[in-house]
């Protein structure tokens, strides 16, 4: 690698590039009323741009992946890099709502290639504890952007409107790009043409959704993006459409649960730093989300819920998110490190659709006070990611762990080449 991968700067450079969509999302949450405004649509209509986003954003790893394990990875970050920040300028000069939405599309698009091949990119490099390691310390990084980004979007628009966030969104694009272009060097080999034949991709997205271990993980994956989607979209309707708190209190709320987030994933990454087993970060992460989701529906049932308790609550929860997450993605792709753009594809896109999904229910059953939807789908995902562990993903690793004589991948294989060892799973 031009940048060493065992640097801190090779791991700043993934988790900005892991950070683009929080980027192209989050800093754009201030505009919606701008944009509404200025295009001549209702505030609801304006909310559309966030989800050509992320449609564009869930849909394209699907592609990315296969290509990216044929042709490497780097290509397709430069080529993703440029995608987004073409996007990004095309919103900065749209001249009709119709023209903004495609833009927008496209900025998701290339954003959806960064946590995607980076993911990939770990697992070419890494494998076991060192893996969880740097996937730990790259979700710290990225938590950095939705703590800040919705405060520089506002400082943006005072400044200047909503276009100079899209343009400013261009310029992160072309600094990310060159970044990769000088900085970041290949980590997957061609592994030739058959790659691309439309029978071998799906083959290869059987064989990791049909991987017991690998659909379990994913299954743990998916439900908790989903409690973590269930906070984002629904702590709005509550804590300033209910509880009334004003933007800039809701900003700080905001930044608290993204800095919880980023402490347990450096947690996650101290421990597996120090050797000791995941499966104490991921189940120990697992029953605190459930308990601390449990406990807030409890209060929300209760019609009994001081903010005093529920902000606390609400970091505790997200404190889980950060130690489960790395833990999972990690594990969900270690079985195949051969494909592990197939992969990482699959993860991004299963953790998208059901962050969307969860989303729109969280909205659908807003009853315009109380934190009832919210609380209600934070507690059926954790649950639901808590059985998916125990029932599905842990269960296959168990029957396999005496055959392993180093299943973690221990300190001395810290910097790997795809395929060199573990393949047996």
């Amino acid at each position: 690698m031009r940048i060493p991968a065992e640097s801190v700067r090779f791991t700043v450079l993934l988790g900005m590039l892991v950070a683009l969509p929080s980027f192209g999302i989050d800093t754009s949450l201030p505009t919606l009323g701008a944009v509404a405004a200025a295009l001549h649509v209702t505030l609801a209509g304006a909310g559309l741009t966030m989800s050509v986003f992320m449609f564009g954003f869930a849909g394209a790893p699907l592609i990315y992946g296969p290509v990216s394990d044929r042709y490497g990875r780097k290509p397709v970050v430069l080529f993703a890099c440029l995608l987004f920040t073409i996007g990004a300028a095309g919103c900065a000069t749209a001249r009709s709502f119709s023209e903004l939405l495609v833009w927008r599309f496209l900025q998701g698009a290339g954003s959806g290639a960064s946590a995607t091949i980076t993911m990939a990119i770990v697992r070419d490099l890494f494998a076991g504890e060192a893996a969880r390691v740097r996937m730990s310390y790259i979700t710290m990084i990225m938590m950095i952007v939705p703590t800040i980004a919705p405060t520089l979007g506002g400082a943006s628009m005072r400044l200047g409107g909503w276009r100079i966030i899209h343009a400013s969104l261009a310029c992160i694009g072309v600094v990310l790009l060159l970044a990769v272009l000088f900085g970041l060097g290949e980590s997957a080999p061609s592994r030739g043409a058959k790659r691309l034949v439309p029978t071998v991709i799906a083959g290869d997205y059987a064989r990791v959704l049909t991987h017991p271990a690998c659909r379990g993980y994913l299954l743990v994956a998916a439900a908790t993006f989903g409690a973590l989607f269930a906070y984002v979209s629904g702590s709005p309707l509550f804590l300033v459409v209910g509880a009334g708190l004003s933007s800039a209190q809701y900003g700080l709320v905001f930044a608290a649960t993204s800095i919880g987030i980023m402490t347990g994933s450096f947690l996650s990454g101290r421990i597996n730093a120090a050797g000791i087993s995941y499966r104490y970060p991921l189940s120990i992460g697992l029953q605190l989300a459930s308990a601390t989701a449990m406990l807030l529906l409890s209060m929300t049932v209760a019609r009994w819920t001081p903010l005093v308790l529920v902000v606390p609550l609400l970091v505790l929860c997200n404190i889980a998110f950060g130690l489960v997450m790395p833990n999972v993605m990690e594990r969900a792709m270690e079985p195949v490190p051969e494909m592990a753009g197939v992969a990482g594809a699959a993860l991004g896109s299963v953790q998208m659709m059901t962050g969307a999904v969860v989303s729109g229910l969280v909205a659908a059953f807003h009853d315009g006070h109380s934190a009832l939807s919210m609380t209600a789908m934070m507690a059926l995902c954790s649950l639901l990611a808590l059985a998916a562990y125990l029932s599905l993903a842990r269960r296959p690793e168990l029957n396999v762990l005496p055959k392993r004589s180093d299943a973690e991948g221990g300190s001395s294989a810290a910097h790997l080449r795809p395929g060199r060892r573990l393949s047996s799973l």
